[in-house]
């Protein structure tokens, strides 16, 4: 294999290809990139068996055809040091040689023929979702998911497609985050989605997006990005139990005045008690210490007698940095109860600290 290739080019390859790497044990193929020049295109793969990325190029000069594997991130840390302009990369011995002006470097490598084969999305079940809408709901729900539990399907979160809607919904056991969208199928289907998988998926896709599955995999497809996860094998839980089927008290509140007033207690506190009076709203801080902060607001709530919360600030600020419009619903019900954040098509509902 003998090609020439922009730096830019190949330096933004092999940065989105980083997170698909295996980073500790390096004598793993699974710490090398793949790359095969051939029909005018450069493919790159990268995959740590549990997410893989892929993504072809015509922006490259193919001298002599080939494939090779390299470790992603020495090459990476040697493209990155070398000038602005054109690099050689050319394969001798079963070794990389990489080359610019008077600058040469090689990389050992492996027999590319032992790179895990990617799942293929041909002949695979479609869901129809926009690439817009699915990033923007992932986005939403990334907060809640939870991190390192031994149930693994909370350490992920779950599109749950429905004949009539498409639910995407992830849950930390503290609050449940749930987004709705319209849709229209014959086939009802649930996948639970690695939290890893979601965090590279928001970064990747943009532009027109195909998703395909399987038992084990979901695949994204797009003109430039193939992307693959493992899919969580569990049993999510029923989420739709977890929403209060009724509310005694909604109130609609002003998310800039609520943001600024949680961040002056979270100086102090990440724990804030919220007291609802009729025409003002405290924020206290809820700490061991003998330390302090307390603030308050004007907006008319329709209590005659005071009605406390208490909550972590981090979910209530997690929802609120998730959403754009100024204002948002709370629905509530008794002090010691769930109750609910929502905005348009998204709910978190939150599960208060008993004070």
């Amino acid at each position: 294999m003998i090609i020439t290739i922009p730096k830019s080019i190949i330096e933004n390859i092999l940065i989105h290809a980083g997170p698909f790497l295996e980073k500790k044990d390096t004598s793993q193929i699974t710490s090398h990139v793949y790359l095969n020049a051939s029909n005018n295109r450069l493919t790159l793969k990268a995959t740590n068996y549990e997410i893989g990325f892929l993504v072809t190029t015509d922006n490259v000069n193919i001298t002599k055809e080939g494939s090779i594997t390299a470790n992603g991130k020495k090459f990476l840390d040697i493209v990155r040091i070398l000038k602005d302009g054109d690099i050689n990369l050319e394969v001798r011995n079963d070794t990389l040689h990489i080359s610019q002006a008077h600058s040469n470097f090689k990389l050992p490598t492996f027999s590319y023929n032992e790179f895990p084969e990617f799942p293929s999305y041909e002949g695979k079940p479609r869901i129809s979702i926009e690439s817009h809408t699915l990033i923007e709901s992932l986005k939403k729900i990334t907060p809640a998911i939870d991190n390192n539990n031994p149930k693994f399907e909370l350490n992920g979160a779950l599109i749950d497609i429905k004949r009539d809607a498409i639910n995407f919904a992830s849950t930390d056991t503290r609050r449940l985050a749930v987004v709705t969208i319209p849709n229209e199928t014959e086939n009802e289907l649930s996948l639970i989605i690695p939290k890893k998988a979601i965090i590279e998926i928001q970064k990747l896709f943009f532009d027109n997006i195909e998703l395909y599955y399987d038992e084990t995999n979901l695949i994204i497809h797009s003109e430039q990005y193939t992307f693959f996860t493992k899919l969580i094998n569990g049993k999510f839980p029923e989420y739709s139990r977890i929403i209060p089927k009724e509310i005694a008290h909604n109130l609609v509140l002003p998310k800039a005045n609520i943001i600024d007033s949680i961040k002056q207690i979270t100086t102090i506190s990440t724990d804030v008690k919220i007291t609802f009076l009729n025409d003002i709203i405290t924020f206290e801080s809820l700490s061991d210490d003998n330390i302090e902060a307390k603030t308050e607001i004007t907006h008319t709530t329709g209590f005659s007698e005071p009605f406390s919360i208490a909550i972590n600030s981090r979910y209530l600020l997690d929802f609120l940095n998730s959403i754009n419009s100024p204002e948002f619903n709370i629905g509530l019900n008794e002090g010691n109860l769930p109750f609910v954040l929502s905005d348009e098509n998204f709910i978190t509902v939150v599960m208060p600290i008993v004070i």
